[in-house]
């Protein structure tokens, strides 16, 4: 190929659009247990986290609710990925069998949130949430001066690989994945830039500004204890059970079971099995959908 201005935009729309289908023919894992939230600076706040408005009926003035305000912060991060073309694989037309590599990384692309939601996920044991208490932890205080505020539980102890049983069918999700600048391709081909000249490639790199962070804690449960019916049942119950600061419940209701790839039979056997190997019927039947994530490997 003759290598010229026209050309090389040519094959750079060519590789985009091998990026783009990798991107759009991915179906991440990520918007199942995260809400989206767009990000206009480096750093964004969350203080509303907590808050749970709830309808009353109006009898004389509006009585308004005081927030609580939280400090808790998520800092944007710079990702990339990136790699180098010989010019003489362009000029000699053998640029073509880069496509699947370009494909790649945008399959690489759609599924790093995967990786940084579920990744923050499995490490909620030991990193703070709102109410600088680990995201799962045994004391979340919970209530106000009128009630008295007392600890609360979302985890089960365990020596175990972690299984987390979720609420993900409110508006805010247990995470949240942070988007500042989206995932996108870009390339360094002119004749004066510093690779072209001093090594005779061309380099082409994708790059983002992105972070996960904690959403709400009461809408997850984690457990390191062994998924079976007993803990799965306790777990659910606990769920079900919490209430507002102002001693309201919350209608937590608890219908996804995020796996790794360890407890995927179990929770097959608990949850899918419609007749029990002694005779009856499985009560825990389709209780849950089930979402196994390499990244709890």
């Amino acid at each position: 190929m003759i290598i010229n201005k026209a050309n090389l935009a040519a094959l750079f729309t060519a590789i985009k659009t091998s990026f783009n289908k990798g991107l759009k023919d991915t179906t991440p894992l990520w918007s199942k247990v995260a809400t989206l939230v767009p990000s206009t600076t480096s750093t964004t706040t969350y203080a509303w986290l907590g808050q749970f408005p709830r309808m009353r009926e109006w009898l004389g003035d509006r009585q308004l609710k005081s927030l609580a305000l939280h400090d808790y912060s998520v800092k944007n991060k710079k990702f990339e990925s990136s790699v180098a073309i010989p010019r003489d694989d362009i000029d000699d037309d053998t640029y073509g069998v880069y496509t699947p590599l370009f494909e790649e990384m945008g399959y690489a692309a759609a599924t790093h949130p995967d990786e940084l939601v579920y990744t923050l996920l499995a490490a909620g044991f030991n990193s703070l949430c709102y109410d600088k208490q680990n995201f799962f932890d045994t004391d979340h205080p919970v209530g106000n001066e009128d009630n008295g505020i007392k600890s609360v539980s979302n985890m089960q102890a365990g020596g175990g690989d972690a299984w987390f049983l979720l609420d993900v069918n409110r508006p805010i999700k247990p995470l949240m994945f942070q988007r500042r600048r989206q995932y996108d391709i870009k390339s360094m081909t002119k004749d004066d830039d510093e690779s072209v000249f001093m090594r005779d490639e061309y380099r082409y790199g994708v790059d983002a500004r992105v972070n996960a962070g904690f959403g709400l804690w009461q809408l997850a449960f984690g457990s390191k204890a062994t998924l079976n019916g007993a803990n799965f049942k306790a777990a659910r119950t606990a769920m079900k059970s919490l209430k507002s600061d102002e001693g309201r419940p919350l209608n937590v209701m608890p219908k996804l079971l995020v796996v790794g790839p360890s407890h995927e039979s179990a929770a097959e056997e608990i949850f899918k099995v419609r007749e029990l190997a002694g005779g009856g019927t499985n009560s825990l039947y389709n209780a849950v959908d089930i979402l196994v994530v390499p990244w709890l490997a």
